[in-house]
């Protein structure tokens, strides 16, 4: 096998190869989290969710554009801006496709909509990050970054969206202005925690690359945990 053209090959169809590189993680992720779930959410749903994460990508691109245009250019006030819109709009492709449809029927599902919406808005944000450097030939560079966005960024988008679920799951059983009252206060937060993540990472030097990773583990830990005390929220506990 003449892995010479092989290479060649990939190296002139980036967009062949950076699907590969930004995709699988996900979809590896994405197996992980569909394995937690006791009782599977349906497969068309599934799909939605995952198709309707990587087309918000291109909601997401031209208003953050717009955000850099014509707000001010503090580096801390985008990032918040540009951190919130992709946060919102990851809550809103989940509610329309999942959250509202009566295939929603147990605290977790909320958790599991927003987690796979987040994974389909990874597969495609991870795929154009990684086009330009395999363009240009840098194909253990894109190994390399794409790795390094599986642990970080990747998490990132997970935890940040299942902590908006997290909350609706505490508002299941509430009154609806209860559960969009809990909403808001998830996409909040989610939104301080996105635009943290992105500031300490703008902030630190790649020697402290295991400092932000191991606090990213962190929170995939917590989200592990809260994940199990939610597929346990009973009525009676909300009452």
């Amino acid at each position: 096998m003449d892995f010479t053209h092989i290479t060649s090959f990939f190296l002139n169809n980036p967009y062949i190869l950076a699907p590969l590189f930004g995709i699988i993680p996900a979809l590896i992720w994405l197996f992980f989290w569909l394995k937690e779930d006791t009782h599977p959410e349906p497969l068309r749903l599934i799909t939605l969710c995952f198709f309707a994460g990587q087309a918000i990508v291109f909601l997401a691109l031209p208003l953050q554009r717009i955000a850099y245009d014509f707000l001010p250019s503090n580096q801390e006030f985008l990032f918040l801006i540009w951190a919130g819109i992709e946060e919102f709009l990851k809550f809103a492709a989940a509610w329309f496709i999942g959250i509202h449809t009566s295939s929603d029927d147990e605290p977790v599902d909320a958790v599991m909509y927003m987690i796979i919406v987040a994974l389909g808005f990874v597969a495609l944000e991870n795929t154009l990050f990684l086009i330009d450097p395999l363009h240009a030939g840098q194909i253990l560079e894109s190994l390399v970054t794409g790795n390094l966005r599986f642990i970080g960024a990747s998490l990132v988008h997970v935890i940040s969206s299942a902590v908006v679920g997290i909350f609706l799951a505490f508002a299941f059983y509430r009154s609806t202005r209860t559960k969009i009252l809990y909403g808001t206060y998830g996409v909040i937060l989610a939104t301080a925690l996105h635009t943290y993540f992105n500031l300490f990472i703008m902030k630190q030097s790649e020697s402290n690359l295991f400092l932000i990773f191991g606090f990213v583990w962190i929170g995939v830990i917590g989200l592990m945990l809260m994940f199990e005390k939610v597929k346990h929220i009973l009525p009676r506990n909300l009452s």
